[in-house]
């Protein structure tokens, strides 16, 4: 986990990264990531800096890193799990192809308009379908009705982490073979390898546990390969194989 120097964490919107130097941090976002990013994320980056949860957007690094694995994998059919004020969202659409398409779906609808002017303006709206509420009766009615069955390329959770393997046992039946899943936040602060008695944040505690219990079952999942980064708060792509 990195530490606070003597000028404090850097306050970059986002700032979830698990390096242990910010000024490393600040490098690859000043000379890789802010000269490359659109202008409509940089503008929806600025709007949610505003916003009183704006540690919950994903972070710009991990937004150009989404952005370029959905063009490597061809992605045309992709749900999002978790919207918040569209971010990651924004940098999906982008990836897609004039006729892809987004199933998003959050439990607040308020948070994802204020991204939504940013998204109408840069001619994004048409490839999503936002769906207010919790996902997992969405996810429950798409299985029962038979046809969504391996249909979606990439599917990004970014959501409550109680839910994860929720989530899990149902995604795997939703994307293709050959199609990937991303859980984000899966190094969870750094807290996943912090000691029983470690001071931490009350949220941070509570959903270490259920962090722990998605990875250990990633690992054994023979399902699916997997691959976790340690981009933003953490990263793990699994790629169904059967």
């Amino acid at each position: 986990m990195a530490s606070n120097g003597e000028n404090g964490r850097h306050q970059e919107v986002g700032h979830k990264s698990l390096l242990q130097s910010d000024a490393l941090y600040q490098y690859i976002l000043e000379t890789s990531v802010y000269p490359r990013e659109p202008e409509a994320m940089k503008e929806l980056r600025e709007i949610t800096a505003k916003h009183p949860w704006n540690l919950m957007t994903t972070s710009a690094d991990e937004g150009q890193f989404l952005n370029m694995l959905l063009k490597l994998i061809n992605a045309k059919n992709t749900m999002e799990i978790g919207v918040f004020t569209g971010y990651s969202l924004l940098a999906t659409a982008m990836a897609l192809p004039d006729d892809g398409k987004i199933l998003a779906m959050d439990i607040n609808r308020d948070n994802y308009e204020i991204g939504l002017p940013v998204i109408e303006k840069a001619g994004l709206a048409h490839k999503i379908e936002f769906r207010e509420g919790p996902a997992l009766p969405v996810l429950d009615q798409m299985i029962e009705d038979g046809q969504y069955h391996g249909s979606y390329d990439f599917i990004f959770v970014d959501a409550d982490k109680d839910n994860y393997l929720n989530y899990h046992k149902r995604l795997i039946d939703l994307v293709k073979v050959g199609g990937v899943i991303g859980y984000d936040n899966t190094l969870w602060n750094g807290s996943v390898v912090a000691p029983p008695d470690a001071p931490l944040r009350k949220y941070v505690r509570y959903y270490r546990d259920f962090v722990l219990e998605l990875n250990k079952a990633l690992a054994a999942d023979p399902r699916i390969e997997i691959c976790q980064l340690p981009v933003g708060d953490g990263i793990t792509l699994c790629r169904r194989i059967s």
